[in-house]
């Protein structure tokens, strides 16, 4: 048995001692908690594991840019050669003990298709990671973890982990019907409270009361002129206002949702004014982008650049994935203090802000 301390140099929360007992009886585990809790300290429990047996893992996610996120952050943690890269459109180290890929490749290479060629061998795979596994209760995509999950070999470990699957005791149960004993490991504890504000166009304001169960009585007063912000003129607040707000408050790095590429576009154009950063932070901007420019020089489009370097960006499926990835590593390291983004980077990608800022309900 592996000692934890030696793998992780913290205590670990009862969930993730629970959880890792149940690996450690052979047992396929469901984990839901909420985010920011440490469910993926579990998959990385499994990866040790299994690579001290001489086994390998997969570890799939619902999508390329989250397996391309995963992909960079096992390979600081358990080094270049030890992991690979499956999305259809790349194969990378292949044959590594641990291989990120989407499910769907998962899927595919489960049923034997020529896709599956892509793909790589079932043998010595311990376990196998359903990072995001709510995504089952997708309509369109949900099939493919159900399929993944009922043609995966039963000797083969499943570790699903999310932290919004709503059924999960149902989950567990029909897991452990179709592939064998599974244990549900459930927390409702947050490590970082939620606090909820609203922002009018004079101020920022506490969205609840003092019992948290209310609206705040100062915002009901406002609700008739508020109901109209967003049309032209009735009191649009400026995304201007609202980022020096974030920043006044301490509030920043943050991901301001405006859910179209257009209105990210623009967005970072209208803030293109303000100056996030400090002066350090502006001299590491400055060493990083140049860099990658001098590396990427097609990467980049008009109107990127310049308001990367205040540290501001734009995150959605019109940029180029090879400048989306800067602007995910910049934003990972503290150099990026507001990013606008579409709801694609909601799906699990791990982005670490202080503020999440909602542009419309």
């Amino acid at each position: 048995m592996l000692d934890l301390t030696q793998i992780f140099p913290f205590a670990l929360d009862d969930f993730q001692h629970e959880a890792i007992a149940a690996l450690n009886a052979d047992k396929s585990v469901v984990v839901c908690a909420p985010t920011g809790s440490g469910k993926t300290l579990v998959g990385e429990y499994a990866i040790y594991r299994a690579m001290a047996h001489g086994k390998r893992v997969f570890y799939t996610t619902p999508l390329k840019a989250l397996s391309n996120q995963k992909l960079r952050d096992f390979r600081e943690q358990f080094g270049q050669d030890h992991v690979g890269l499956l999305t259809g459109d790349l194969s990378i180290n292949r044959d590594a003990p641990i291989v990120v890929m989407t499910t769907e490749i998962f899927r595919n290479m489960l049923y034997g298709t020529r896709i599956g060629e892509t793909g790589t061998s079932l043998q010595q795979v311990e376990a196998v990671v359903l990072d995001e596994c709510h995504y089952m209760n997708d309509r369109q995509r949900g099939t493919v973890w159900e399929e993944s999950i009922i043609y995966c070999p039963p000797d083969i470990q499943l570790l699903a982990l999310s932290a919004t699957v709503d059924n999960s005791g149902q989950l567990t149960d029909w897991l452990q019907q179709v592939h064998g004993p599974t244990a549900l490991i459930y927390s409702d504890f947050r490590p970082v409270p939620l606090e909820f504000h609203y922002c009018t166009s004079k101020r920022l304001v506490p969205l609840l009361d003092n019992s948290q169960k209310k609206i705040n009585p100062q915002l009901k007063k406002q609700r008739q002129p508020q109901r109209h912000m967003g049309r032209r003129g009735g009191g649009r607040v400026s995304l201007s206002f609202v980022v020096r707000q974030l920043q006044e408050r301490d509030m920043l790095p943050a991901i301001y949702f405006i859910f179209s590429r257009r209105g990210c576009d623009k967005a970072v154009d209208e803030v293109s004014g303000l100056s996030l950063v400090s002066d350090d932070e502006t001299k590491a901007l400055k060493v990083r982008i140049d860099q990658f420019l001098a590396e990427n020089p097609e990467a980049a489009r008009a109107g990127q650049v310049g308001p990367l370097y205040r540290g501001i960006a734009a995150h959605h499926a019109g940029i180029l994935p090879l400048w989306k990835g800067l602007v995910e590593e910049l934003f990972q390291a503290g150099l990026i203090k507001v990013v606008f983004a579409t709801e694609t980077l909601a799906a699990g990608i791990n982005m670490p802000a202080r503020t999440t800022v909602i542009a419309s309900l």
